[in-house]
């Protein structure tokens, strides 16, 4: 029997399961610190086997549709922040002002790798863009995310200077994947072969930092400042959000003319926020009492992602198929 779209999926349950895990017996002393440790440690391993899985010829084929590629980096950094920022009058009086800090931290994320790519493939869209506009924007987000959080939470980052978190993620998550992506030709077949550990990998690590991140945030009594009301209306924050994000960018993209598999890569790919990156750059840039209440939006925001994209990959791979014209094959929108 197949499962419901509604019906969150494993891993969502795993976050769910390690808040309540967090909230029940957050670590504390020398076993944070252990979990410190090992949380770094796993997290610069899954930046390295995804650049041993990223393939040069997918980055080569897609840098062509440099349109496309400046229309998604447009929404992710620009869009999103300039729409945290100015619908802050109608968005803070419903969530406190530690998460309104976790929203203006969501617009300023990288769009997300893996589930932007299944969407646009489950939707026949434009593949190798979408490769390449995916993985560029999770490279860029090393820079201009510290920039923006500096910009738009001055007061609460940790990190006063913005190019020292910079340098901070550069080591912890371009460094690795820099390594990966060069010992790709020795190691990546290998890493192909065993998708499960990517996987478990990736989602491990990120685990591993939310169970971190809301012990700390436990002992600084989380749940006790965090009124019912507020969780409520962060439920309508991240779906008015996802919704302007989404009809923004359907309707630019027919606005300029691309075609329909462009269309689909721009819409999966510049309405998206990722996990796998905020996670790890809010344990950089936030002071480790805070990263658990600052991540919360990403998460919720993570699962609304998730649903309303498979329903409409769904419906964009219900068009009708239609064969390319020799004359039209390769071509892009201009």
């Amino acid at each position: 029997m197949a499962r419901s779209r509604l019906i969150p999926d494993n891993f969502t349950l795993a976050l769910a399961g390690t808040v309540t895990l967090a909230s029940l017996f957050p670590v504390s002393g020398a076993w944070a610190g252990l979990f410190e440790q090992i949380t770094t440690a796993a997290i610069s391993l899954l930046f390295f086997l995804h650049g041993a899985k990223l393939s040069r010829q997918a980055v080569i084929a897609g840098i062509a549709h440099w349109r496309l590629h400046l229309l998604v980096v447009a929404s992710t950094f620009a869009v999103f922040p300039l729409l945290g920022w100015m619908l802050r009058p109608l968005l803070q009086p419903l969530v406190t002002p530690e998460l309104y800090m976790g929203v203006l931290f969501l617009c300023a994320l990288p769009a997300t790798v893996q589930s932007a790519i299944a969407f646009t493939a489950m939707a026949r869209g434009n593949m190798p863009a979408a490769i390449c506009s995916a993985s560029g924007s999770t490279l860029m987000g090393i820079v201009i995310t510290p920039l923006l959080v500096s910009l738009l939470l001055s007061r609460q980052a940790q990190a006063s200077d913005p190019w020292s978190a910079i340098g901070h993620i550069t080591l912890q998550l371009f460094v690795p994947f820099l390594a990966g992506h060069l010992l790709r030709p020795w190691i990546g077949k290998f890493v192909f072969q065993r998708a499960a550990v990517l996987k478990l990998v990736d989602q491990g690590s990120i685990l591993l930092v939310v169970f971190t991140a809301f012990s700390a945030a436990v002992r600084e009594g989380l749940w006790h400042q965090m009124p019912l009301r507020s969780l409520l209306g962060l439920l309508v924050v991240c779906a008015a959000i996802l919704t302007i994000a989404l009809a923004f960018t359907t309707w630019i993209s027919r606005r300029l003319g691309f075609s329909k598999e462009d269309e689909i890569t721009i819409v999966f790919c510049g309405s998206k926020k990722s996990l796998a990156s905020g996670v790890p750059m809010a344990k950089v840039l936030f002071a480790s009492h805070t990263v658990g209440v600052i991540v919360l939006p990403l998460m919720l925001f993570h699962q609304m992602q998730l649903m309303v994209c498979a329903v409409l990959a769904q419906r964009y791979a219900r068009r009708p198929q239609v064969e390319p014209k020799p004359h039209a094959v390769g071509a892009t929108a201009h």
